[in-house]
């Protein structure tokens, strides 16, 4: 009897642990600071413990400073810190909810915060899009964001965070723009992913395309068959997106030599060719050496991604000066944003803009930890 007690405990235990990893949300780690040298934390009922575990009996708010063998924390030498809230901490005055961890990166201080998934989700949708956008719209980034994150949080398993907080990965800006319609729209879409062949896909998106999207392998070189150019007239309804940046050739030279390009005596500029979406496949740099093909993803990157917004851009000459202009906004692959809000407001379900923009997906529903 006491053997068969003792096998039903440890039976019970085992299907408690079980039980008890299921309830445990999802969890995100994100990085928030790369490279700062300070930064200032505060909040209210604060638990602050060091990288071990130890408790630690600080004064708020707390000025964090990167020190050669550590960091410095209202003058006290750590190796880390881990500070948490039942409601939130501030990191140099925006509201973050879970827990921070502050740490010495390689350069300056690295400060990831992790917290549930779908916390996380609802933080976010103010950041890439507005929660007064059609419901439809936000379940869709929903989507996208979650499914995005899983994605990366595979990828870069036992990393310490899986995603940044700027458009390298998705930005984010903690839980200061939180809202119900944004939490509505995770809450209606909970633990949605998009699939493809039973693999959680990489869900690309970007903000205005300008009437066509991007395939994947024109931007990055890889074909993907979920990621393929489709025509999108939706945006230039909702958001016509127009630029123009004025730069001088010695400008763009010096970017072009930054950016690893052999480029001297710059003489002239002219788009080279463009593709079946009608971006520029390559820019025509004229040099005193000859002329040089410059890819139009290249050429993009290397002035800067907030200043040649797209790859669909025309390219004028006056003597040294250079006028390129140019329509849409991002790097075209996956869904368009600004397209998928009109086709939201024409009365398409959020299902249907993911399929439209990601051809051959499912819409499946699982934990993926």
């Amino acid at each position: 009897m006491n053997c068969f007690r003792l096998l039903l405990i440890v039976v019970m235990c085992l299907v408690a642990a079980v039980s008890s990893a299921a309830l445990r949300p999802e969890t995100i780690r994100v990085a928030l600071v790369k490279g700062a040298e300070t930064l200032r934390i505060d909040g209210t009922g604060i638990l602050l413990t060091d990288t071990k575990g130890y408790p630690l009996r600080l004064e708020m708010p707390l000025e964090v400073k990167r020190v050669r063998d550590g960091i410095l924390v209202n003058g006290r030498s750590l190796p880390g810190l881990i500070a948490s809230a039942p409601a939130r901490v501030t990191v140099n005055g925006k509201g973050y909810r879970g827990l921070l961890e502050v740490t010495p990166g390689e350069r300056g201080l690295l400060v990831v915060n992790e917290l549930p998934l779908e916390e996380y989700l609802v933080g976010l949708i103010n950041c890439e899009i507005s929660s007064a956008w059609p419901m439809e719209a936000i379940k869709a980034q929903a989507v996208i964001a979650r499914t995005y994150a899983v994605y990366q949080k595979q990828a870069r398993r036992g990393a310490p965070y899986q995603l940044e907080s700027t458009v390298m990965d998705q930005v984010y800006e903690g839980c200061d723009l939180e809202d119900s319609r944004a939490a509505r729209g995770v809450a209606e879409t909970a633990g949605e992913l998009l699939t493809y062949d039973g693999k959680v896909i990489q869900a690309f998106y970007h903000s205005n395309c300008a009437g066509h999207t991007e395939s994947s392998e024109r931007v990055w070189g890889l074909s993907i068959p979920y990621l393929r150019g489709v025509p999108c007239q939706y945006c230039q309804q909702a958001n016509p997106v127009r630029w123009e940046l004025n730069l001088t050739l010695k400008k763009v030279e010096g970017a072009l030599r930054a950016a690893g390009f052999q480029v001297a005596g710059l003489k002239e500029l002219r788009v080279g060719s463009r593709n079946d979406s009608g971006r520029v496949q390559d820019v025509a740099v004229y040099a005193a050496r000859g002329r040089i093909a410059v890819p139009g993803v290249a050429f993009r990157k290397a002035l800067g991604y907030g200043a040649v917004k797209s790859t669909n851009f025309e390219i004028r000459s006056f003597g040294d000066d250079v006028v390129v202009s140019g329509v849409g906004s991002g790097h075209g692959v996956g869904l368009c944003q600004w397209g998928a809000k009109q086709r939201a407001g024409d009365g398409f379900s959020y299902r249907e803009i993911l399929s439209y923009y990601y051809p051959g997906v499912t819409l499946s529903k699982g934990d993926a930890r």
